[in-house]
């Protein structure tokens, strides 16, 4: 005996499940009409004419999706001129009921609520003439299931809308993301590039050596960028391709960053105290970034010579402060960049604060404070900041 495999039975959907529908309802309707017509030879005019309208409304559904709106309402009243020439209580009903939920499902709640009105009015008004064949139970039966699967659809629009509403969050929250990530690494590699770019054309009559040292500088600094890009844009990758194994950039590559800032001219000291247990993933890339972030700026705007990087990893939280002696706040111009709507954005996205300003000697100074939880438990929201290169 073959065996039936129930996984791979699958209800039909979209125009093929209008199509089923619609079959099942007309065969139901065509046996209900042939045993009307072999207890009643007298009503084959009448068997025909609603094996007509059957057949109409049938295959008017399947059209549903082309036209919502005007199948609704041609189910509705041929179901109902239906009714009025067959004695049968046949299932015709569930054609236009099922016209009724795709409208609600769609949005279009009036023109569903509108057409379930029609339908029990044209019920109600035929139990007021006494037609005999529904009464007073059979209205309020209709009516609650009419209002029910309109019901049902409505609620159908709000998921779906929801859920929609829901991915074009996450596609503009990873847009966000790919963005900063992007800024800060190109942007700090570019800034580095640039800086040394002027200096060799600066010192290459005069000094060829020191041009030489700069151009060496440059050739690094755009290897690590170029590195890191591709990293970044490893998010991007298609989904059978090998994922990016280079490591999330973290304090531990802090190095990297003070050897970079020092091919531009800018002497960093990194100052670090509190614990040495690893930071969770999350808070480690927005340290790296937000202090990657601030070199850059040093470099770029405010034509600092020193910057005091310091790092404290607390109990709870992770404090950090990146101070320079350049022309501080007011003149640098940098309060209006990009750079550092970044930066507060990830911090924010930890739970964290970020201010930036004039230190106390001048200069400016960026003051960061990213809190974590005891463990290294996953903080929340912070999982969708993850470094690209870690994949």
């Amino acid at each position: 005996m073959p065996h039936l495999d129930a996984t791979r039975l699958r209800l039909p959907t979209g125009p093929r499940a209008d199509l089923a529908l619609a079959g099942i309802v007309l065969v139901l309707t065509g046996v209900a009409e042939g045993q009307r017509l072999g207890s009643d030879r007298g009503a084959t005019a009448s068997v025909a004419g609603s094996w007509f309208l059957a057949v109409a409304v049938c295959a008017a559904l399947p059209l549903r999706r082309r036209y919502p709106v005007a199948v609704g309402w041609f189910t509705v009243v041929g179901t109902g001129v239906y009714y009025l020439l067959s004695t049968v209580d046949g299932p015709l009903v569930l054609v236009p009921v099922a016209a009724l939920y795709a409208l609600a499902a769609q949005g279009r709640t009036r023109a569903s609520v509108a057409m379930a009105a029609v339908m029990v009015i044209g019920v109600g008004a035929g139990v007021l003439v006494g037609t005999g064949d529904v009464n007073g139970t059979a209205v309020f039966m209709l009516t609650g299931w009419l209002v029910a699967v309109v019901a049902l659809g409505a609620m159908r629009h709000g998921r779906v809308a929801y859920a929609e509403e829901e991915a074009r969050l996450r596609a503009t929250q990873e847009r966000l993301r790919i963005a900063r990530e992007l800024h800060d690494v190109i942007g700090h590699n570019m800034s580095m590039i640039h800086v040394q770019a002027s200096s060799a054309l600066h010192r290459l009559r005069k000094d060829p050596a020191q041009a030489q040292e700069a151009l060496t500088a440059i050739k690094q600094g755009s290897k690590e960028g170029l590195r890191e890009l591709r990293a970044t844009l490893g998010v991007l990758r298609q989904v059978d391709e090998e994922a990016p194994t280079a490591p999330s950039p973290g304090l531990s590559r802090i190095d990297e960053l003070v050897s970079s800032a020092a091919r531009a001219g800018l002497d960093v000291r990194v100052e670090q105290s509190g614990g040495r247990s690893p930071l969770p993933a999350a808070v480690d890339l927005a340290a790296y970034r937000i202090v990657q972030e601030s070199l850059t700026n040093a470099v770029r705007h405010s034509g600092a010579g020193h910057v005091v990087v310091s790092i404290h990893r607390g109990e709870r939280e992770l404090t950090l402060s990146v101070r320079d002696d350049g022309r501080g706040a007011t003149r640098s111009g940098r309060e209006g960049g990009s750079g550092i709507a970044g930066m507060t954005e990830r911090a924010h996205a930890l739970g964290g604060t970020l201010s930036t300003g004039s230190g106390s000697a001048d200069g400016f100074v960026v003051r960061c404070r990213i809190p974590f939880p005891d463990h290294h438990e996953p903080i929340g929201g912070a999982a969708d900041d993850q470094d690209p290169a870690g994949g």
